[in-house]
């Protein structure tokens, strides 16, 4: 079974996906023959690679480094900016045919603010954006603004304000209240709630002896952080009413299934698109043969039936 089989169309705040399964921001390269529908058998939508108002280039020296669980990563928001995007990059996301989401990286307020009124600009090409209240790896907007129900709340009342579309928030999972962010976020506008960017973590290189990244810290991702991010998700299922996308570690169809059963109506993967391009399409096979073992008809059945 595919993508195209209905019992796994799900919804996430307004936006129709045929699949559950998302590909994350930061993953996909904007090569046109990998955005072809052939290369994305399975893939519900695809979340865009940052957007920033000014082109970044973002950090120096190493920036992936692999674990023996995952990936450490620390680009920075590497961008070519806004207006780039929309003139060369947009172009090959759209020939997919699938829904995406193009991920706004929160800066200081007025950089953010003319960024959402650009994309507003065409937002009838645009399906939704998902807001980055997350990065772990900028100094400036970032994680900074996700930390707290507050400052969530003023991120996403700009944005709200700016872009009329869907609108998704990525959370943090370094918040000591990511509850409280949730509820906030909702509170201020969101549509829903993707759950979450990376745990921060850290390498040293003994033939150097030295920490391996510029910045010290990076991105942790890939199966260690399933639990941490099962947990995350089972949190947030508790305080809101909007759909809610989980996010980290997910490789398998047991692993999407356990999200959903928490309370996730769909998952992000990223890690595992660097290890299989099949991913999406093995996962989707996987919750067929499920939801046809268990005689279900749908897979929106089974959101957050482990509560």
């Amino acid at each position: 079974m595919t993508s195209k089989d209905k019992s796994l169309s799900v919804n996430i705040g307004g936006v129709l996906l045929d699949s559950p399964i998302v590909i994350a921001s930061g993953v996909w390269p904007y090569e046109e023959e990998l955005w072809s529908p052939e290369r994305l058998k399975g893939v519900g939508a695809l979340s865009t690679k940052a957007v920033t108002l000014e082109p970044r280039i973002g950090n120096p020296g190493t920036r992936v480094w692999e674990t023996p669980s995952g990936m450490l990563n620390s680009i920075g928001l590497q961008n070519g900016g806004v207006d780039t995007f929309i003139k060369e990059y947009l172009p090959i996301v759209r020939k997919s045919g699938l829904p995406f989401v193009v991920n706004v990286a929160v800066e200081r307020p007025a950089e953010t603010e003319a960024t959402l009124k650009r994309l507003n600009e065409i937002r009838e090409i645009i399906p939704a954006v998902e807001l980055n209240v997350s990065c772990p790896n900028v100094d400036d907007g970032g994680m900074c603004w996700g930390l707290f129900p507050e400052s969530a709340a003023q991120a996403v009342s700009l944005a709200r304000e700016f872009w009329k579309g869907s609108l998704w928030v990525k959370l943090t999972p370094q918040s000591p209240d990511i509850r409280g962010v949730a509820s906030a976020a909702e509170d201020a506008g969101a549509d829903a709630l993707v759950v979450a960017n990376t745990w921060l973590g850290m390498a040293i290189d003994t033939r150097t002896a030295r920490p391996v990244f510029e910045r010290t810290c990076a991105g942790l991702s890939g199966p260690a952080v399933f639990p941490l991010a099962l947990k995350a998700v089972w949190d947030v299922a508790s305080t809101v009413n909007i759909p809610i996308v989980g996010c980290g570690g997910v490789f398998s169809y047991q692993d999407c299934l356990a999200m959903i059963m928490a309370g996730a109506s769909a998952v992000e993967i990223g890690t595992a698109m660097f290890i299989d391009f099949e991913t999406p399409a093995r996962i989707c096979n996987g919750l067929a043969g499920y939801l046809e073992e268990k005689v279900l008809s749908n897979l929106r059945e089974l959101v957050g039936i482990a509560r």
